[in-house]
């Protein structure tokens, strides 16, 4: 479905607006009790509840356990206080799916220890939303949390407390996974766009489509997205039958995105001039592309990560 609304030309603009309430909630699905489910799936589902994903911060970046942010337990509640970045819907967002830290990590066995999830209420007297300007998705806000004293009710803890990490890596495989589906998607858009122009465009009394130059760079996009495609369901089987999946996860997510991005590139060059101009939409596909790169880790993480995880060799960060 995410594949095909980007590949509809609604981009990752498009696919983003509905992006989190899709994969985004996958922690409490899996791990929610049976009270959680009931009172937390269907006000989503019914658009009643709009929620965001809280995790990457500032200093921590792509290394999810040095986060700051602090949980300290008070009775039958939680006290959050800390600072998140890159915050999609924080704007319109009423739920927060947060990762803090409920323990210090020097006091912890394992630097995978100490992390708890919760779902809650995103209670604008504590939390400051500022949006983020940034080159495109426009059509969905990006934004910086700062959490100043965030009261969250035990009920709302998912999981074991400390037991956050492992928990949040069922949303982080989904999403990698639904990003290389939609950049795929994306990818599909700007070369159907870039095969009508050369089909139609005509200089020197032929269509540019009939010329190699144009011919050859488009059949290669073509094909990369094929396998890009392929890798993506593969890991989706891998996840859906209970599968470890996180090498393919992010192999897709990789070659999606570059095959994306190099798709994008040659509409544009595709078009020549024009590809510069709004009016064709190729050019708000390619920096749109750009997000399925960077977004949520970017290409040089994920080879670190293949690269020590699939053959073996040693860890690079």
């Amino acid at each position: 479905m995410m594949q095909m609304i980007a590949q509809s030309g609604a981009g990752l603009s498009g696919a983003s607006a509905l992006h989190m309430n899709i994969f985004g909630l996958n922690p409490v699905v899996k791990f929610g009790t049976a009270e959680q489910k009931a009172r937390m799936l269907p006000p989503l589902v019914a658009g009643r509840d709009k929620a965001c994903f809280a995790v990457t911060e500032p200093d921590a970046g792509l290394d999810t356990l040095n986060l700051k942010t602090r949980a300290e337990q008070a009775g039958n509640r939680y006290i959050v206080s800390g600072q998140k970045i890159w915050i999609s819907t924080a704007q319109v967002a009423t739920k927060v799916l947060l990762l803090a830290r409920t323990t210090p990590a020097h006091q912890v066995a394992k630097r995978t220890e100490g992390l708890t999830l919760f779902y809650t209420d995103l209670d604008r007297r504590y939390v400051d939303v500022r949006e983020i300007d940034k080159m495109g998705r426009k059509a969905v806000d990006s934004n910086e949390l700062f959490i100043d004293g965030l009261p969250v009710p035990v009920e709302d803890r998912i999981g074991e407390e400390g037991n956050g990490f492992k928990l949040i890596l069922h949303g982080m495989n989904p999403e990698r996974i639904l990003i290389a589906a939609e950049a795929v998607g994306l990818g599909r858009a700007a070369l159907a766009k870039a095969v009508g122009y050369a089909s139609q465009r005509e200089v020197f009394g032929r269509p540019i489509g009939r010329n190699q130059a144009i011919q050859h760079p488009l059949a290669a996009c073509w094909m990369e997205l094929q396998a890009a495609n392929l890798m993506a369901f593969r890991a989706a089987a891998l996840y859906d039958a209970g599968e470890p999946c996180g090498a393919e996860a992010n192999a897709a997510k990789y070659l999606a995105a570059e095959a994306a991005f190099k798709t994008c590139e040659t509409a544009v060059m595709s078009h020549g001039g024009m590809g510069y101009a709004r009016e064709f939409h190729v050019e708000r596909y390619l920096r749109e592309s750009l997000i399925t790169r960077i977004a949520p880790v970017t290409p040089h993480m994920i080879l670190n990560f293949i690269a020590e995880k699939v053959p073996g060799l040693p860890r690079s960060y």
